[in-house]
């Protein structure tokens, strides 16, 4: 298992007492106490992110390749190439009856 990573921090007096009383009272040492903050306040800032923001790290990351980027572009150029392709098929199988 790794080991945690030390941080120091300097805190005003004032947020040092309350941060002491916080420990104390929820009968939790200052680092459980510093860790639990931070927690509480990553969570409530990524809450109020926007879904784009939230969506950053993964734009791209299932790419479909270079040649496929213009998807939403040549959509209907590709379903006409795929249909003439299909109805090629289907005239040329041979023992077809067609009325």
């Amino acid at each position: 298992m790794k080991a945690d990573k030390i941080t120091t921090v300097r805190l005003p007096i004032k947020t040092r007492l309350k941060l002491e009383t916080l420990a104390r009272v929820g009968k939790k040492t200052i680092s459980e106490t510093m860790i639990e903050a931070i927690e509480w306040h990553y969570d409530k800032e990524e809450s109020e992110l926007d879904s784009y923001t939230l969506g950053l790290p993964y734009f791209g990351k299932h790419s479909l390749g270079s040649d496929l980027s213009d998807l939403s572009t040549t959509y209907k150029q590709r379903i006409k190439e795929r249909l003439r392709e299909k109805h090629e098929k289907n005239t040329k199988e041979p023992g077809e009856f067609r009325a």
